[in-house]
């Protein structure tokens, strides 16, 4: 019999991955032990701690890995099946932030009168006895805060996946606990259980095709692991329309979880239907999960192949900034606004990505790809999360009132909470001085040094749809009178909210006027190890 070698571990760069799944089994346990009405405090200072305690080791992994090769920095650990490197490192402190502010916007309880966002019990029928009994015992669904800790911990998987099975398990890991964060709102029950039904049902398809295309190009390479395909893909192997046929099932799957076109159709009623702090935290942690495993997927495993997929890429980043562009113009839905804003900076994000330029391609100074889609993901993560979180405090009587109808005259009421959803949005729109201007400018250059300057006339064109959108919500809020039985106020948020809008205020404005630091660690980050 041959001999059994144990798997060896890198347990200290897997060490903030370890923390927070070892954190969500933590919060299982609190479920399992403590009383109902004792879990909420409990779980609040795990999730925040565990995250606070990822964030801490990545930073001190970050400063401990060496370089590999030309322009890489890190290990490749679990047996093939993990890959720490620079960008995956910077992906992990960025999720992790976004994971801090999310689990503070699911602990937020003032808006509701002392109840939090999420429904009192999920199993009652809308509309039931048993939803009234548990709405007036003020029951609250404290697995929420686990849930969201096994997405993170899936998050944190994905960008760094080794191969193509460990991306699935990843991709699932992330994707089922948000299938049920959606459908858990206190209000509008059937809305966040539709969007909720519609998320799985999409994203099963989605997973189904990415497994497909994983068994294909597992055919044609004979392995799953991205150096192996790598090393296929360049020796120039028989069976290329398999590889081609992989390739494309696999973008289906990664392109639904970014809400390109055509698998935008889950974004609007998601983002519309899931309780909005759940909303905030999709928009910025999905995405960047989402790219970061895209970029390495067809960096790293697929580089060699780039001249059959770029075309492709762009002609859906084309499709996505326009549809998202011009269905945005159209919304009367603050949240379905946002949402197509989404799918159009999905659009913007492709075009960073179809750039597929290594450091060692660039003139001195230049960004490559890569680091533009790190930072274009880092100024719209923030920008995202601060707008959400206020549309969360603009309320009427039944709750957020996220008809645009209701926040015309919003600036002459609160012209803080206004000023700040105006700023937020002029980021988005790519103003000079807010980030999101510097991420398109990161993007567009990478595009342009690739030769697709036509995608890049698209992207400015969308942009400038785009602007209007945006403007004009500002001057509905600002130089616009409310209708009668309309008008919307400004509910007293506790320090949760209020705090992650400062952040998000904070590092919209420094990544717009003083961005070198982060573009500095951007670059600093590497390239992929392949």
């Amino acid at each position: 019999m041959p001999d059994f070698s144990k798997p060896h571990l890198e347990y200290f760069e897997l060490l903030p991955m370890l923390i927070v799944f070892g954190t969500a089994c933590i919060g299982v346990l609190v479920e399992a032990f403590l009383p109902r009405e004792s879990r909420r405090v409990p779980q609040i200072a795990v999730s925040l701690l565990g995250l606070v305690a990822a964030l801490g080791a990545t930073i001190w992994v970050a400063t401990d890995v060496d370089k590999v090769g030309d322009g890489a920095r890190g290990l490749v650990g679990a047996e093939g099946s993990v890959i720490i490197d620079g960008p995956t490192l910077y992906l992990w402190g960025l999720l992790l932030i976004f994971g801090i502010l999310g689990v503070a916007l699911f602990a937020e309880r003032r808006l509701e009168g002392g109840l939090s966002a999420f429904a009192g019990q999920a199993a009652a029928l809308p509309g039931t006895e048993a939803e009234r009994v548990a709405a007036t015992k003020g029951l609250d669904h404290t697995e929420v805060y686990p849930l969201v800790l096994f997405a993170i911990g899936g998050m944190l998987l994905f960008p760094a996946s080794g191969d193509l099975l460990t991306m699935f398990v990843a991709l699932e890991v992330l994707s089922l606990p948000l299938y049920l964060l959606c459908g858990l709102a206190r209000r509008r029950r059937l809305l966040s259980q539709e969007a909720a039904l519609k998320y799985f049902l999409l994203g099963a398809f989605s997973s189904a095709f990415f497994l497909y295309g994983a068994a294909l190009v597992y055919g044609y390479a004979g392995s799953v692991s991205f150096a192996a395909i790598d090393q296929a893909v360049r020796g120039d192997s028989e069976q290329h329309g398999l590889l081609l046929a992989g390739i494309a099932l696999l973008a289906v799957g990664l392109l639904f979880k970014v809400g390109a076109a055509p698998f935008q159709a889950w974004t609007p009623d998601v983002y519309q239907g899931a309780p909005t702090a759940v909303t905030a935290f999709m928009s910025a942690g999905t995405k960047a999960a989402a790219f970061g495993a895209l970029l390495r997927l067809f960096y790293v495993a697929f580089g060699g192949e780039r001249w059959s997929w770029q075309p492709m890429l762009s002609v859906v980043a084309v499709a996505t900034m326009l549809l998202g562009a011009v269905l945005a113009m159209v919304q009367s839905d603050v949240k379905r606004m946002l949402a197509y804003s989404a799918v159009a900076h999905t659009g913007f994000l492709l075009t960073g990505v179809i750039g597929a330029q290594g450091a060692g391609q660039l003139a001195d100074g230049q960004y490559s790809s890569l680091e533009g889609v790190l930072f274009y993901l880092t100024t719209y993560g923030f920008a995202s999360v601060g707008a959400f979180a206020l549309v969360t405090v603009v309320r009427d009587a039944g709750g957020e009132a996220t008809s645009t109808a209701a926040w015309a005259g919003l600036g002459k009421r609160s012209p803080v909470v206004a000023g700040a959803f105006a700023f937020f949005l002029l980021s988005m729109a790519g103003i000079p001085l807010t980030a999101g201007f510097i991420g398109k400018w990161a993007v567009f250059t990478s595009a342009m040094s690739a030769g697709f300057w036509w995608v890049v006339l698209v992207a400015i064109v969308s942009s400038i749809i785009a602007i209007f959108f945006y403007v004009r919500h500002i001057r509905l809020m600002f130089f616009t009178d409310p209708e009668p039985g309309t008008t919307a106020a400004v509910s007293e948020a506790s320090v949760l909210t209020l705090g992650t809008v400062a952040i998000c205020l904070a590092a919209t404005l420094v990544l717009g006027v003083v961005p070198g630091p982060v573009l500095d660690l951007v670059v600093h980050a590497g390239d992929f190890i392949r």
